[in-house]
């Protein structure tokens, strides 16, 4: 059987995002009944499509051993996800410790909402309710979370070196492009993020951009000169007429006007790793790149925090804690220089 992800909106509450078999259109009902529940609670559509794929990835696998997708309570074991785990880590390329970990969680909450009567009761050991210390000093429950973890090694931010950011940045030709890398690493802009904003989200009278981050959150970041003179050239002389209101579009094709896809973005920054041959060129890492350039300009970790749109303080200290490995020049800069020699040409 082959399964796959879907999108569908309707007009009632169902999740817009679900799993079916791919031949005969059959919904995997314990899965689906699940996004819908998680649906109704408001999660964003890119968190329900991140659990789809996850728990599609479960599916495949209870699939390749009991040859259905379906699910009987009497099937789970209390080494169903221990087994889960070890086939992950025995796959190659492995999956990330972040990855797996993910995975076994978003298919543990959904095994236990939908199979709350399972035999063997699948979370038993692997799970513990425990109580916050909250800031007046009372406690309050948090939901149970998975004590079955594969240890995640301590991750290293590496910016790009201002020779890989030069290079990259002189391999694009339109404003559009440029203005895309520009957000991510003058502004700090998550790549869903970019493609989210709004022509109207601009505000170059104000010099400003509103963002919506994670968890549909806005903040208004200030837009750069150099960002408003790419921004300015690409509304001006690029954007096609008419046009949706998507502020980044496919300048031609058949989608000519619509909004840019994610695999746009990702086909995009593909193409130019490989004429530029910098392998770390990812959207995200450009992010990186800003927030370590402004700790080493010294900015305070509030401000940091408020910029990245980081809804905890850990996130935005490991930028601190790598402060001292990090290159003395600032490659962000090479945008200036970059925009200023256009401008005088």
């Amino acid at each position: 059987m082959k399964f796959r992800v879907i999108d569908q909106h309707s007009h009632d509450a169902r999740s817009p995002i679900h799993i079916i078999e791919q031949t005969t259109g059959w919904e995997v009902g314990w899965i689906n009944r699940y996004l819908d529940r998680e649906y109704v609670r408001r999660l964003a559509d890119t968190t329900l499509r991140t659990y789809a794929y996850n728990l599609l990835h479960f599916v495949r696998w209870w699939e390749s051993i009991h040859h259905t997708g379906d699910i009987v309570e009497a099937d789970l074991t209390e080494s169903t996800l221990l087994d889960y785990v070890r086939f992950q880590s025995g796959q190659q390329p492995r999956p990330s410790a972040s990855l797996i970990n993910d995975r076994v969680a978003v298919t543990d909450r959904a095994l236990r909402n939908q199979f709350p009567n399972a035999p063997c009761q699948i979370a038993r050991g692997f799970h513990q309710a425990f109580l916050r210390r909250g800031p007046m000093g009372l406690a309050r429950p948090r939901q149970a979370i998975s004590r079955l973890r594969v240890r995640v090694p301590k991750r290293n931010i590496v910016p790009l070196s201002v020779n890989e950011v030069a290079r990259f940045w002189s391999s694009f030709r339109t404003s559009r492009d440029l203005a895309i890398v520009g957000l991510m690493l003058l502004h700090g802009l998550r790549s869903a993020e970019v493609m989210a904003l709004n022509r109207d989200d601009v505000l170059l009278a104000e010099a400003q951009l509103r963002v919506r981050g994670k968890g549909n959150k806005l903040r208004f970041l200030p837009l750069a000169p150099e960002s408003i003179q790419l921004l300015d050239h690409y509304l001006r002389l690029e954007r096609p007429h008419p046009c949706s209101p998507a502020l980044f579009v496919p300048l031609k094709g058949p989608a000519r006007g619509t909004r840019m896809s994610t695999a746009g973005l990702r086909s995009l920054f593909r193409y130019h790793r490989r004429t530029t041959d910098i392998k770390l060129a990812h959207p995200h890492r450009f992010r990186h790149t800003f927030a370590s350039d402004m700790v080493r300009a010294g900015i305070s970790l509030p401000a940091l925090m408020q910029l990245m749109g980081h809804a905890d303080i850990q996130t935005t200290l490991r930028y601190y804690a790598q402060k001292g490995d990090m290159c003395s020049e600032c490659p962000s800069l090479l945008i200036g220089q970059a925009c200023a020699s256009a401008d005088s040409t």
